[in-house]
């Protein structure tokens, strides 16, 4: 199933994309998607609503967050061979984790401001999974079990915040708008092999990144193994698995970063495309 929240910030209804392409109001039988609706129980509601006879939903709805209420928005770094040589940094022996403000969260193709001061505000491509099951201390073997399913993010990052001012990075990567999750929440039951999903994003129409999630470091068993040892995980919470090459921080023989008025498109195979705008902080 591909899940997703239509209509104005704050009022999203819960809709499903129907293989005719219309979004279908599951409002009936799911209240959001999140938390209850997200475990096994819930989705199977979902499933077995008959999709034909659900209303439908205007298309020119705005798509919110794929996810609402989300409890915990967690980051993975460096998790992506590729992008750690091309940053000059050591493959992590563990997963570098970190947080990002739950504020920061906005619809697949919403506006993204550029913050006020920022003078490296860089894009990320990268594949969301969203826990379905509470996780405590999960073995690697039964971790997918605890995965309701995946979406596209773009985790967006101003670098100097984040390595030139001190302190962790989660101020260089929680600012407002910067997580667009979306379009869709694609089940697991629809990803053959997380492991091998080709990514890709644009700015006006220049393509700098082109990956797979098949140079992973660490894959999304490991990561919601290993999380489980540190914190639980709830459904709804939401894990950012890390970025392939070609981001800003990495062009040569300069950086490229991000200004006012551009255009990003990315995409995730499967899991659907996103496209936002770049506007002043206080547009």
């Amino acid at each position: 199933m591909k899940l997703l929240r239509l209509g104005a910030s704050g009022a999203e209804r819960p809709a499903i994309l129907h293989t005719d392409g219309t979004y279908r109001d599951i409002s009936s039988v799911a209240v959001d998607i999140a938390g209850e609706t997200l475990t096994d129980e819930g989705l199977a509601r979902i499933a077995a609503a008959g999709i034909d006879s659900l209303p439908v939903l205007p298309q020119s709805s705005r798509i919110g967050p794929c996810v609402g209420d989300v409890g915990k928005f967690i980051c993975i770094g460096l998790n992506y061979a590729d992008h750690a040589a091309e940053t000059g940094a050591e493959l992590p022996k563990e997963p570098i984790i970190f947080m990002k403000a739950t504020s920061a969260i906005i619809g697949p193709n919403d506006d993204v401001r550029i913050p006020k001061n920022s003078k490296k505000t860089d894009w990320e491509v990268e594949l969301g999974v969203v826990i379905g099951k509470e996780a405590r201390y999960v073995d690697e073997d039964d971790a997918m079990d605890h995965v309701a399913g995946y979406c596209v993010i773009n985790d967006l990052s101003e670098r100097e915040f984040q390595i030139e001012r001190s302190g962790q990075w989660v101020k260089g990567k929680s600012a407002d708008t910067f997580g667009p999750i979306g379009p869709y929440l694609v089940t697991r039951d629809e990803v053959d092999d997380p492991q091998n999903l080709p990514m890709w994003l644009e700015v006006d129409g220049h393509r700098y990144q082109d990956g797979s999630t098949s140079t992973m470091v660490f894959g999304v068993a490991t990561l919601v193994s290993h999380l489980s040892q540190f914190m639980s995980l709830q459904p709804g919470d939401i894990i950012t698995t890390g970025t392939p090459p070609g981001v800003g921080m990495g062009q040569k023989p300069e950086p490229v970063y991000l200004k006012e008025g551009q255009t990003m498109k990315l995409g995730i195979e499967g899991l659907g495309e996103q496209t936002q705008k770049t506007i002043a902080w206080n547009a």
